[in-house]
């Protein structure tokens, strides 16, 4: 790909490779340090990692940052949480969108952790059924990735990720129980076994996931994902969390999903169809995980659960 400017002649038109390139590959390029910093700040170019770089016609992909990784990443080296996370599909950090995560990578048994400094290196005993390859790099499993995450991350990422990582990968409960005993003694391996038997692949966002840990922290009982309500035979509508014995459904409006017009049309009808059914409905939006906010809609949601419509105990 050409690359350059019409308004600067003292930037020469230059040849982009379709791959990440490095420093070192900048003579072949036509580039000089100087140039390299012009056509990043004229959005030519966009910045991977520290000293890796890509033309920004190029997409993000996962293919475009396992060749990334592979730049700066050194034999004997494993991509491990959530940079494993990523390079398998997996976003753990929450924002929804392809953002660069730190790289971390992990030394092989006997190998001194990497002291570079834009990655964070660490030891684990992997074993080789713990380690896959993925483009050339290797990288932790989607089992050992998601056990791994359950305790490094903060708790209610961490059963995100392990939501996310059963559903795209068939993961069970019976496999995650398995590997436990070998985090023994681990950091994090409390919230690890805590969190586990919670985990369910039915869960279809992060912050729906952070919704249900919050149900059950505050005590109450564990709701029904994705309930459907048919009539005549017919899903009529699909509930992301529900209690159907007591008609009352908690729903996370993520921006997302609910801030176009047509969007939230269907909301007001959909919720006017449940209303006039005798559904409750808790919503849920972002910034409501925490203070008064979470504490607003926990004793909505435990107040429609006591109704004297039902018999629904806890």
């Amino acid at each position: 790909m050409s690359a350059g400017t019409d308004d600067d002649p003292g930037m020469q038109t230059f040849d982009l490779p379709d791959t990440p390139f490095t420093r070192t590959d900048l003579d072949r390029l036509g580039l000089t340090p100087d140039r390299l910093r012009r056509a990043i700040d004229r959005g030519q170019v966009r910045r991977l990692l520290r000293g890796v770089y890509v033309d920004v016609r190029l997409p993000d992909s996962i293919g475009i940052r396992v060749l990334a990784m592979k730049t700066v990443v050194s034999p004997g080296h494993v991509a491990c949480d959530r940079t494993a996370a990523w390079l398998h599909g997996i976003d753990v950090l929450g924002g929804g969108v392809w953002t660069i995560p730190p790289i971390e990578v992990s030394a092989l048994r006997g190998r001194p952790a990497t002291e570079r400094g834009d990655l964070h290196g660490r030891n684990r005993d992997l074993a080789s059924r713990d380690i896959q390859e993925i483009g050339g790099v290797l990288v932790t499993t989607p089992l050992r990735t998601a056990l791994d995450l359950g305790c490094v991350l903060r708790r209610r990422d961490a059963l995100a990720a392990l939501d996310r990582f059963r559903h795209a990968f068939d993961l069970t409960e019976q496999q995650l129980v398995r590997e436990l005993p070998r985090y023994f003694r681990r950091r994090g391996v409390i919230q690890l076994r805590e969190l586990v038997p919670l985990a369910d692949p039915r869960a279809e966002s992060v912050r729906e996931s952070w919704t249900r840990l919050a149900i059950t922290d505050a005590g109450l009982p564990a709701p029904v994902l994705q309930y459907e309500i048919k009539v005549d035979g017919v899903v009529l509508w699909r509930l992301d969390l529900a209690y159907p014995e007591a008609r009352v459904a908690v729903e996370y409006d993520g921006e997302d999903f609910h801030h176009t017009d047509e969007q939230l049309e269907h909301d007001v009808r959909r919720r006017a169809w449940l209303a006039r059914d005798g559904w409750r409905v808790v919503v849920v939006r972002r910034g409501d995980f925490t203070g008064a906010q979470l504490s607003r809609w926990i004793s909505e949601l435990e107040g429609a659960l006591r109704s004297p419509y039902t018999n629904l105990r806890w």
